[in-house]
């Protein structure tokens, strides 16, 4: 008669339960400080992305949300490019990053500089691009567009629709 009884309160009991409690939790699974990754081809470093803050979700996508720096380096080590973005965002299904707020790309060798609020960086076919408008300033002009598509070390790019050129402007 004991046992009946205690069983009894057991399932009363599981009705009281709260079931907002048993929904998903769609949170980050994992928070990492002061990160560095390394992307090598042959044994030779090829990308560095460094970030402060790397929040990771059990659908294996990334968000950076203090900002995200890569560096991009040539085949003998040299730094070539730079890509610095207030936020970050690494799509895993897509193998595609994300740079929004103040987006800045670099390119070291040509004194090149890309400013944009939105950039996209995807490392299988190693280009940048964006929709958005974009700044490119070069040693002798400077460049505004919307829209822009580039290799992902900034040597070469072409925009959607340029909208102004000024010469000789630094």
């Amino acid at each position: 008669m004991g046992v009946v009884m205690l069983a009894g309160t057991l399932f009363s009991c599981r009705e009281d339960l709260d079931k907002s409690q048993l929904e998903n939790y769609e949170g980050p699974y994992r928070i990492s400080h002061n990160i560095e990754l390394l992307h090598s081809d042959s044994a030779l470093v090829r990308t560095k992305l460094m970030a402060a803050k790397q929040l990771e979700y059990l659908n294996q996508d990334t968000e950076f949300p203090e900002g995200i720096l890569i560096h991009f380096f040539e085949k003998d080590g040299t730094l070539s490019t730079t890509i610095r973005a207030d936020r970050g965002y690494y799509d895993r299904k897509n193998n595609l990053y994300r740079g929004e707020g103040d987006v800045q790309v670099e390119n070291l060798q040509k004194d090149q500089k890309l400013s944009s609020e939105e950039l996209f960086w995807d490392p299988g076919k190693e280009k940048i691009y964006t929709e958005k408008f974009v700044t490119v300033e070069e040693p002798d002009r400077i460049i505004n567009g919307t829209g822009m598509e580039a290799d992902e070390a900034f040597n070469e790019y072409t925009f959607t629709k340029v909208t102004g050129i000024i010469d000789n402007a630094l």
